[in-house]
């Protein structure tokens, strides 16, 4: 890998690190986040969900996380659905893509184990263990014939096996199983991803369960913020019917948080792939919950002189805005594509004000989906912003008088741009991840957004999309390193920060 790839978000050699008042201060930010988001409680009443368009700062709550993971779908599952198996009461599974894959084998093997479990109880006098499945997207001929309702269509016990390749309902008996699909035409995906463990913790991974073998990322959380999961998906998901039942109490001393830690804890050497985020234990991290609903009309304008329409105004897009805006000295982005033309008016804003932008994306992922929901290309875009980048001026100290100090224009921040490729010499691992498909956002060192929301316009105009945002310097400083560490011989550098 060439020496120029390996850079990463630190400052240059000269600058020192911004004193704590000079950094970006969360509250100001959910401030101008949440006044932005009044300004457009008419057009967010009629998203679906809406819960919080009335009041987006009860989006504002906190959070406790445990551990980052980073490698393909597969491997993720390997380790989420460990969790899976150790449930009580409740598992809440959304995802996107749904295929026939190794990670779909591993869900049915742990739905079983878990379905075995749930008789035990059920003799001992509990209720079944209540599994809740939803997803998006199965196959072409799915999304043409599927109700566009956003009720959706829930598959009967006797399709489970035929049509999603799960195992047949006499082996889910123990368990009180629901599996629901919904898309809307034409280009709607719901596409967040998450699983929440008895109403106690969960895992944020990027991947779906499909046999692609893309470079994913997972974190675990637990605290506060779970609540917004599970209200999201009672929204949407459950279509705010009736109230969530009552879960009965644990059976078992440990609750799934505290299984977790144990189970962190007693890992003696940490597999390069996996953080556990000891900075952060026992802190409670200033946390955002950013939901983004669909929307049907994707605003093409075909005509290249109109300037891009605004995109919807969900707390997820004014968010990123507000924090690309506000940004001191440093935005990393790693998304699977870049489409989007607010966030490359955002990024280019930042240049010009001096900020550094390192980009890590794919060059050639979903290229037909990108055509069909852009009109344009991940490499056109980018090549695009470099050519705007170059034109950005680079500006010298201004003297007035001789008596008044220099005024500093801002210098032009330095662009980072990085391809992401597979390993040409594996090293004797199993899956060499193809793609990069983690979604991931770090401002100032101390902002963290995660999620399914991808910088394409499809995700920003047309998609259900979920993110979270965190405010932690410790949480950005190990998310980063444990990625960047990955990434190691797997980066084609394409535009240098010094040229």
């Amino acid at each position: 890998m060439d020496a120029d790839s390996q850079q990463t978000l630190a400052r240059p050699d000269h600058a020192s690190p911004p004193a704590a008042n000079e950094r970006n201060n969360f509250t100001d930010l959910v401030a101008d986040w949440s006044e932005a988001l009044a300004e457009s409680t008419s057009a967010n009443s009629r998203d679906d969900p809406n819960y919080f368009a009335s009041d987006p700062k009860t989006l504002v709550t906190s959070s406790h996380v445990h551990s980052f993971q980073v490698g393909t779908g597969d491997s993720i599952f390997a380790e989420t659905l460990t969790r899976i198996e150790n449930a009580q009461s409740e598992i809440l599974f959304v995802t996107c893509f749904w295929a026939r894959s190794p990670s779909l084998e591993r869900l049915s093997k742990s739905l079983k184990i878990l379905s075995r479990k749930s008789h035990h109880a059920v003799d001992a006098g509990a209720p079944k263990i209540r599994v809740r499945i939803g997803f998006s997207s199965r196959s072409l001929a799915q999304k043409l014939m599927q109700t566009g309702s956003l009720d959706g269509y829930v598959y009967p016990p006797s399709e489970w096996q035929s049509k999603l390749g799960l195992p047949p309902p006499e082996e889910l008996s123990g368990l009180d199983l629901e599996v629901k699909s919904v898309f809307v035409r034409p280009f709607s995906v719901m596409h967040p991803k998450f699983v929440c463990v008895d109403r106690q913790l969960v895992f944020l991974p990027s991947c779906n369960v499909s046999w692609e073998e893309w470079f994913e990322g997972c974190l675990s959380l637990s605290g506060p913020v779970v609540s917004h999961f599970i209200k999201f998906w009672h929204h949407f998901w459950a279509r705010g019917s009736g109230e969530l039942p009552p879960l009965p109490p644990f059976q078992t001393k440990e609750d799934p948080v505290t299984a977790l830690n144990r189970r962190l804890s007693v890992v003696q050497e940490l597999p390069p792939w996996l953080s556990y985020l000891n900075s952060t234990i026992g802190d409670t991290i200033p946390t955002v919950f950013l939901p983004s609903p669909h929307h049907i009309n994707p605003q093409f304008r075909p005509i290249p002189c109109l300037s891009a329409p605004h995109p919807p105004p969900t707390p997820l897009n004014i968010f990123l805005l507000k924090l690309f805006s506000r940004a001191k000295f440093s935005i990393y982005i790693q998304t699977p594509n870049l489409t989007c033309p607010w966030v490359f008016n955002a990024l280019l804003a930042a240049l010009a004000r001096g900020v550094d932008v390192d980009i890590v994306t794919s060059e050639r992922l979903m290229l037909l989906e990108q055509l069909a929901t852009a009109g344009t290309t991940t490499s056109f875009q980018l090549a695009r912003l470099v050519r705007k980048y170059r034109k950005l001026p680079i500006e010298t100290p201004i003297y007035d008088t001789e008596r008044d100090p220099p005024r500093h224009p801002n210098i032009r921040g330095r662009l980072h741009v990085e391809y992401y490729e597979p390993r040409k010499d594996p090293q004797g691992q199993p899956a060499e991840p193809l793609q990069s498909h983690l979604k991931l956002t770090i401002v100032d060192e101390e902002f963290v957004v995660l999620g399914s929301g991808n910088m394409d316009r499809a995700s920003w105009y047309t998609s259900q999309e979920l993110g979270v945002a965190f405010w932690s310097t410790d949480l950005a400083a190990e998310v980063f390193d444990l990625v960047r560490k990955n990434l190691q011989g797997r980066l084609k550098l394409y535009f240098p920060k010094t040229e």
